[in-house]
């Protein structure tokens, strides 16, 4: 039967989704601020919320028993990245985006080097996008080392079946390094500029005597 979802969201990103069973809206993470209930109290959506589950369930039991059709199974895909920019051994936070998810029902796991990982992850809810399907966050805290390979694992509930994202940290470009490849940049484009403005001076000096 399909899911019934509500969110808040802004620029695509979800900041709230409504919590039908416990009536109240919560914020995608837990850092998040809480919902404003002067705006618009949960109270208010209970009827709407209880009127759409009612039409679902009439259209699922009506369309099973005369229109009977293939269930719609999406394959999720996913991507996994950093939060901020990699420094080796300086804490920082792996983003699972995945994406294509219909129906909403599939569980997000983390592996590191192969072992399962529980501690310090943070997974959010099933946010509606235009294509009618769903997408859905995991983070993971990490602290990213040489020679790790984490994974992000996302399984579908009704059959089982897996999708691997892996991710490695790179070696970065040492911040000594890139700062002195931007000086010489800097440095390179200036003196292109003055010469530049010298070529423009002589042509505009020849100019003028002819």
């Amino acid at each position: 039967m399909p899911s019934l979802g509500l969110a808040v969201t802004f620029d695509d990103e979800q900041l709230f989704w409504f919590d039908a069973p416990m009536s109240r809206w919560q914020p995608r993470l837990p850092d998040f601020p809480a919902w404003p209930e002067a705006t618009e109290p949960p109270s208010e959506l209970v009827h709407d919320t209880t009127l759409c589950q009612d039409v679902l369930q009439f259209l699922t039991a009506y369309t099973s028993k005369y229109m009977p059709m293939a269930e719609a199974k999406g394959i999720p895909v996913a991507n996994v990245f950093l939060k901020h920019p990699l420094e080796l051994g300086r804490p920082n936070t792996l983003v699972c985006m995945v994406g294509n998810i219909f129906p909403p029902a599939v569980t997000i796991g983390w592996q590191r080097d192969g072992v399962p990982v529980t501690a310090g992850v943070t997974d959010t809810t099933y946010t509606p996008v235009e294509d009618l399907g769903f997408v859905r966050f995991s983070y993971l805290e990490v602290t990213p080392r040489a020679g790790d390979v984490y994974s992000c694992i996302v399984t579908r509930e009704r059959d089982n079946t897996s999708v691997l994202t892996y991710w490695v940290p790179q070696n970065p470009v040492p911040s000594d390094v890139l700062a002195t490849a931007l000086c010489g940049a800097a440095m390179a484009l200036g003196i292109l500029l003055a010469l530049l403005g010298l070529a423009l001076l002589v042509e505009r000096s020849a100019w003028g005597r002819s």
